[in-house]
This record gives C-alpha cells, sequence and structure tokens, in this order.
C-alpha cells in the first residue's frame, strides 16, 4: 500500500517519516512553506535516535499525481477546522480502474477530537477513525520532532462509526513494523472520547502556557469535569484514565532532543506558527455543542473555545495570558452561569 499523508505536520510528519524508514510508499502533502521546505530540503525527522532526513514525493493536491492508485490509501492528518477544504480536493481525484477516491480508498483521520470523521463519512465510503497518541512537534518548516521512546506513538484505528475489518488491520501491520502500536479496536470511539477530555487542556497551555502549578492544573481539572459531566449526560462511553495507563504503560517516554524543546501541544503549536486557525472549536466546543443539546452547563469550556479562536484570529503569542488573569476569567464566567 502507498500511504498518502494529507497534512505532513507534527502527526503526519511523524507517521510519514516512520513508515517511510521502514520501507514503505509515502507521499507527503503539504502547502505554503511546509511544502517548499519539504520540496526542497526533504522531511526532517527529529527522534531519540537522532535526525533523519527523507526525500519524499511532495505535492499540493491530487492533481500532481494524476491518476491515484487503487492500493492507496489517505491518511488524513490537517487539523479539523482544515477538514472540509481537504476533503473537496482529494475526494474527487480519479482511482485507477475506475471511480474516485471518495467511492473507492480508505480515509484514515488521525485528528483529535471526533468531528472530522464525521464530515469526512458525507463524502467518503470507507472512514476509519485514529485515536492519535503521538507527542510531536512542529512549528519550523521541514522539521518535525517526535521525543517517544521506545514507541513514538500508540495509534488505536477502527472502522468508522464501530466495527474492524482486512483493511484496518493490514494497516495496522505497517504501523506496526515503523515503531508504533496500533490496536485495531471495534469501540474507537470510547478511545476518542477519552482523548477528547484530555485534549481539553489544549486551549488552557495554548493561551496561558504550560500547565504547571497549581493553578493551571485547577483550570484543566475544572475543564475536564465539565467534559465527563456532559459525556455522562449525553450516554456516551469513555475509557477510564485505569484501561489507558494498563495499554500504554511506560511505552512511550519522552526523551530530549537536541535543540528541539517541546514547546507545547497541537494548539499551542498553531499560535506558534501564526496560522489564524485553531483547533479549540472541535475540542472545548465540541463539550460546550453537546452541554447545549443535553442541559448541561459548560461556562469554562466555553471561555476557553473563545480565548482560544481569539488568540488565534488576533495572531496573539502562544502562552501570552497569566494564568491568574485566566482564573479569574474562569471564576466569572462560572458564577455568571450559575445566576
Amino acid at each position: 500500500m502507498r500511504y498518502i499523508i494529507i497534512g505532513a505536520g507534527a502527526v503526519g510528519g511523524a507517521v510519514g517519516g516512520r513508515l517511510a524508514e521502514a520501507g514503505h510508499e509515502v507521499v507527503l502533502v503539504a502547502r505554503g512553506a511546509q511544502y517548499a521546505a519539504l520540496r526542497d530540503g526533504g522531511l526532517r525527522l527529529r527522534v531519540p535516535e537522532g535526525e533523519f532526513t527523507y526525500r519524499l514525493p511532495v505535492v499540493e493536491g491530487p492533481a500532481a499525481l494524476g491518476v491515484l492508485r487503487a492500493d492507496d490509501v489517505l491518511v488524513l492528518a490537517v487539523k479539523t477546522q482544515d477538514t472540509e477544504g481537504a476533503l473537496d480536493a482529494w475526494g474527487p481525484a480519479p482511482v485507477d480502474g475506475g471511480g474516485t477516491a471518495a467511492e473507492r480508498l480508505p480515509l484514515l483521520c488521525a485528528q483529535n477530537g471526533v468531528e472530522g470523521q464525521r464530515v469526512a463519512l458525507r463524502r467518503f465510503r470507507h472512514v476509519y477513525g485514529v485515536c492519535v497518541w503521538l507527542p510531536a512537534t512542529f512549528v519550523e518548516p521541514g522539521l518535525v520532532s517526535a521525543a517517544g521512546s521506545p514507541l513514538t506513538g500508540i495509534l488505536h484505528l477502527g472502522v468508522y462509526p464501530h466495527g474492524t475489518d482486512e483493511t484496518a488491520r493490514r494497516i495496522a501491520a505497517d504501523l506496526e513494523k515503523s515503531r508504533f502500536e496500533a490496536p485495531v479496536v471495534p469501540d474507537l470511539a470510547r478511545w476518542q472520547y477519552a482523548k477528547l477530555l484530555s485534549n481539553l487542556a489544549n486551549a488552557v497551555e495554548a493561551v496561558a502556557g504550560p500547565v504547571e502549578g497549581e493553578e493551571a492544573l485547577a483550570l484543566v481539572e475544572r475543564a475536564r469535569a465539565e467534559g465527563v459531566a456532559v459525556l455522562e449526560a449525553a450516554g456516551i462511553a469513555y475509557t477510564s484514565p485505569e484501561e489507558q495507563h494498563e495499554v500504554r504503560g511506560d511505552k512511550i517516554t519522552l526523551l530530549p532532543l537536541d535543540d528541539a524543546p517541546r514547546g507545547g501541544g497541537s494548539s499551542w503549536q498553531s499560535l506558534a506558527r501564526a496560522t489564524g486557525t485553531i483547533e479549540a472549536d472541535y475540542l472545548n466546543g465540541e463539550i460546550v455543542l453537546l452541554g447545549r443539546l443535553h442541559g448541561v452547563p459548560t461556562p469554562l469550556n466555553e471561555l476557553l473555545q473563545g480565548l482560544a479562536n481569539t488568540f488565534a484570529r488576533e495572531r496573539r503569542a502562544a502562552g501570552s495570558l497569566p494564568v491568574g488573569e485566566l482564573a479569574r476569567l474562569a471564576d466569572e464566567a462560572v458564577a455568571a452561569a450559575e445566576e
């Protein structure tokens, strides 16, 4: 199978680089400065074993590949807010032997949150979800850092909305030869909603800096408590911290990388790169949406969603809001919701 990585950023670059290292055929899809850097200098992947450069085919869209192959696997690794544009481009692409990518090819949604795969299923017949546990950083064009060891990441796979099949197992086998663990599970949503709860911290980190110290940790716990209340009201199952720890154990330890400090997670990186957008609508905003649907107040997640979007839109510096100020705003938001 040939893997077409749509969105060769932190997650896409790490997955694409590790697949290429293991001998799999990989095409990277990027745009702007990242496209230029990958085209001119290759993908630089900085990992605990060192820095490696992979000279892989890189394209801006499907036209550059002509007719897609019947054994192509599309890995959608763009942020959720960029999903529609990617599907618009790749869905109609012709496939050798007839039909389109949307009709014939598997699409793996390697994204945070749960919305991307729902959007994809409107266009693509064969959609697979991925619960991404892959600490990686992309802030400099052409360079992706992934500090996990001995595994680079754990990627739970499953047919969306539920189930497993042979395609998922074949993809998992390729990933497991490429320094990933890739359990194929019929109930992927349980893992994704648990990951969503942990990703509620992304907005705190993005606007107020590292989640360290009592105030920041308390804010994250309060945001998660709103998330738990919403999922329980909606009857949505999620894996417990104990079940997650049992699966992950000590399989991924973050090791220091030369000249590559890990500044923050995916949302922090969006602000650091001044992209103008952020994924908060599909993380904290997912909790806000479910809260409104099921009558559960979510004032803190609503505040975090709004602040993250404002920071992205106005291109404010990542981590520039004092955590004490964020805590004050949070208290005000919660008090207003209780009136």
